[in-house]
């Protein structure tokens, strides 16, 4: 079954419904990745309802209970990202078009979860911090290598924690309740990775996730979680939506540091006046 099967299924029924019935569906439809990923109880908090609640309504809808419901949204969703899946979908079709509207849906998808309080959160947390560790594997280390880029441009104190010699574990031992990681995840997830957040959420570091799913494991060990769309036909993911994200979030925080901040971009701008690296007859930006 795929999700626009599923979504038909239940709003067929949906007519029938009572109005508070009718608003818990509504929800479950366009909060599907939510459902399918968090736990009753917290579903049942965002929506103002109790979980019995959810159980009807999902009993209503002809399941056994709420659980049979999210874990047939949960198989959709999975099978719905699996890039074989998105590939067999462009079969046909006008692929350059078919590509431009996907990476541009990326970054639709990411900039819906890039609201303002989370912004907020993300920038009080990275200024109250004494020191800034972004970490990523694979792929996801481009991400978080561009965060570290940033955040040094900035005049941060700033760590990159990556495969390498060492393991993630051993190259965060010295972060504490004081600092602020930022964790890069896009599929396919890394046990090592994992680990190492989890060590580090337990030593009361403020934590934020940057990943495509709340089915992500790190996210079981994040205070803030930001959800980029990173759907590819080809590559796995792609990274328009994730440095999307990281352009947004340090932009703004360079404005929030105030003087601090523009003392840094000026002192960053400083090196590009250096005629022995750049041509001067061809503008200075970095």
């Amino acid at each position: 079954m795929t999700m626009q099967e599923l979504q038909e299924f239940i709003r067929e029924r949906l007519d029938t419904f009572p109005a508070k019935a009718r608003r818990v569906t509504e929800y479950l439809l366009t909060n599907s990745s939510e459902v399918a990923f968090h736990s009753i109880t917290d579903v049942a908090e965002r929506l103002g309802v109790s979980k019995a609640q959810l159980v009807r309504v999902a009993r209503m809808l002809g399941f056994k209970g709420y659980a049979a419901l999210k874990d047939l949204l949960k198989q959709v969703l999975l099978e719905q990202l699996s890039p074989s899946f998105i590939a067999e979908g462009f079969r046909d079709m006008d692929i350059p078009e078919n590509l431009r509207r996907l990476e541009h849906a990326n970054i639709d998808e990411t900039l819906k979860h890039l609201t303002p309080d989370f912004i907020v959160r993300f920038c009080e947390a990275a200024k109250n911090a004494a020191t800034l560790y972004c970490m990523g594997w694979g792929i996801s280390a481009i991400v978080a290598e561009w965060f570290h880029t940033r955040f040094a441009e900035l005049g941060m104190k700033v760590i990159l924690a990556r495969r390498g010699s060492l393991s993630l574990s051993e190259q965060t031992r010295a972060l504490d309740d004081k600092d602020m990681l930022i964790v890069c995840e896009l599929p396919s997830y890394v046990i090592e990775v994992t680990e190492a957040v989890e060590k580090i959420y337990k030593k009361g570091a403020f934590v934020v996730a940057l990943t495509d799913s709340p089915a992500a494991p790190i996210c079981r060990h994040s205070h803030l979680s930001l959800y980029v769309g990173d759907t590819s036909p080809t590559f796995g993911s792609s990274l328009l939506g994730p440095m999307f994200a990281v352009h947004v979030l340090t932009s703004v925080l360079a404005f929030n540091l105030g003087e601090e901040g523009r003392t840094a971009l000026a002192a960053q701008e400083e090196g590009l006046h250096d005629q022995r690296v750049y041509y001067p007859a061809y503008g200075l930006r970095y």
